[in-house]
Parts: structure tokens; C-alpha cells; sequence
């Protein structure tokens, strides 16, 4: 059984733990990361049932790391349910306590919770991280920070934990701006690459000697290294869900209608989504996609 953790205190020490919030598969790869480089662990989750192989591994379970840790991460599926988890643990905030909230959320609610949290000397980060949680896991991700720059400077040991590579964009709001940015992008190389291997496949080409081409050619992207054999092989096990990736377009599509801006491409990809979010496939990695991608055209379709 592990000791239980002590309460928030001023001085910070090697020893102090990290407060986790939430545990799908981001949160999970970030806890991993953090228990493998020694640092002690908080976690709190909706289902306590997805704590146990990381308690096992050393993790301690608080039913408010908010009470517990001077700087606690967030990993959760939107900003509302950022908020709500965070308006449920309020008791437990405390002055000069960074969040750091990894989840890709909306820049309008991340800007206004970070004013929130500020009125009650909280220092909020918004800290979306690009990359799958596989490459979370092998800390080769890209972390992405908006927010005060002495918040983000005193959690300049974290930063390599939970990624290769780091930026501080400006103020609370921005990084969460960048990630629509970037996951627009991957999305849509993602989804080129699927067409383009279906459309190998249907002309007689194997998928397999196209993806090697590709990757040698202009055509190349890293989607290719990270999807590619995904792709060939159709092995769907989850590294980022389909349907989280429908919840970014859909969130993309918002935040550009909201400055007067149409994406055609990204409505192109967010109705292939919901094509395959209908045939069941939201759970599975966003790499099946390429089976709508895949199917035949009936004669009423052309």
C-alpha cells in the first residue's frame, strides 16, 4: 500500500508529487512517462478502474490532486469537460498552482478559464501535445504551451518528459489555436495518405510498394512514418480514436466560422468522419478512415 501523499506545501521539493487528471489514452501515456523519470504521481480519473495498472506501477490515487500537488496536468476530452471537472475540485485550488491542460480544447473557453483562474492566482497553461500517445509514450512528441511565461519557465523539468520538442506560442489561448492548427494539417495528410493507398489498392498497385515509394518521393509526410504500415496492414489498434479526431474537425470548422473563414477541405474530411463514426469505426484508430475510403462506388454514387 502506498503512504499518502502530503498536502500542497510553499517550498517545492524533489519529492513533491505531480497531479494527474485524467486517464484515457494521452493521460495514461503522460502518467507512464512521469512514474518511468521518478517523479511521484497524484491520478485522479471519472472510472477509478483505469488507475490500477498505474497504481500498480507506483501511481497514488487523490480524489482531488488539486488539494495535493503545486503543479497538476489535465488530459480530458473538451474544454467543458475541463471545466467541469476543475469547477468540481475548486476546494482544492490553490495560489501559485500551475494546471497544465493538455487536452485539445477551444481557444474562446480556454482563454476565459485561464482569466477565471487567474483571479484566484491560479496559473493556467493551455499545453496540447501533438503526437499519438504511442508517441507520447516514447516521448517524441511536439508540447505546444500558451500562457505566463514564469509559469511556464517553472515547469521547465517537465516540458522534456512530455515531449522532444516545445514551444510557449504567447498568452493562455494560443497554444490551443496552434493545435487546431496542427491537427487540421495531420488529419489531412492522414487522410491523403489513406485515399492515396485505396487508390493504389483499386488500380492494382500494393499498398505496401506504393507506401515505400511515397515516402522516398515530394509526396512524403510524417504521417507516413507514424500511419503507413496502419495503413497497409489495416491494423486499427488504438493510438488516437477516430471519433476524437471528428471532435477536433468539428471544433476547427467552429473556430473558423467564427473568423469568417471556410475550410473546404477540412468539411471534405469531417463528412468522411462522421461516414466512418456511422459504420462503427469511431473507437478504432483514425487511421480506418481508410475504410471509407476503401469501399466501392455503387452506380447511384457516381
Amino acid at each position: 500500500m502506498t503512504k499518502p501523499l502530503k498536502p500542497l506545501v510553499e517550498d517545492s521539493s524533489a519529492n513533491e508529487p505531480v497531479g494527474m487528471i485524467g486517464l484515457g489514452l494521452m493521460g495514461t501515456a503522460i502518467t507512464e512517462r512521469l512514474l518511468e523519470h521518478g517523479y511521484r504521481v497524484a491520478v485522479w480519473n471519472r472510472t477509478r478502474e483505469k488507475a490500477t495498472p498505474l497504481l500498480a506501477r507506483g501511481a497514488e490515487w487523490a480524489e482531488n490532486p488539486l488539494a495535493l500537488c503545486r503543479r497538476v496536468i489535465v488530459s480530458l476530452y473538451t474544454s467543458d469537460v475541463v471545466a467541469e471537472v476543475l469547477q468540481q475540485m475548486e476546494s482544492g485550488l490553490q495560489p501559485g498552482q500551475i494546471i497544465l491542460d493538455t487536452t485539445t480544447g477551444d481557444p474562446a473557453q480556454t482563454a476565459a478559464l485561464g482569466e477565471r483562474l487567474a483571479a484566484r492566482r491560479v496559473h493556467y497553461l493551455d499545453a496540447p501535445i501533438s503526437g499519438s500517445s504511442e508517441q507520447t509514450r516514447r516521448g517524441e512528441a511536439t508540447v505546444i504551451v500558451g500562457g505566463d511565461r514564469a509559469a511556464f519557465d517553472a515547469c521547465a523539468d517537465l516540458w522534456p518528459v512530455l515531449g522532444r520538442n516545445v514551444f510557449h506560442v504567447g498568452p493562455c489561448g494560443s497554444a490551443a489555436k496552434m493545435k487546431l492548427i496542427s491537427n487540421l494539417v495531420l488529419g489531412l495528410n492522414r487522410a491523403a495518405l489513406a485515399e492515396g493507398l485505396a487508390f493504389a489498392e483499386a488500380i492494382g498497385v500494393a499498398p505496401a510498394a506504393a507506401l515505400e515509394v511515397l515516402k522516398s518521393s515530394n509526396a512524403y509526410s510524417r504521417a507516413m512514418d507514424v500511419k503507413g504500415r496502419k495503413l497497409v496492414e489495416r491494423d486499427y489498434a488504438v493510438q488516437a480514436k477516430l471519433s476524437q479526431h471528428l471532435k477536433d474537425v468539428r471544433l476547427m470548422l467552429q473556430t473558423a466560422r467564427a473568423a469568417g473563414l471556410p475550410l473546404p477541405l477540412t468539411e471534405t474530411h469531417r463528412r468522411l468522419l462522421e461516414q466512418a463514426e456511422a459504420a462503427e469505426l469511431g473507437e478504432l484508430d483514425n487511421s480506418a478512415i481508410l475504410e471509407v475510403l476503401r469501399r466501392p462506388v455503387k452506380n447511384s454514387e457516381r
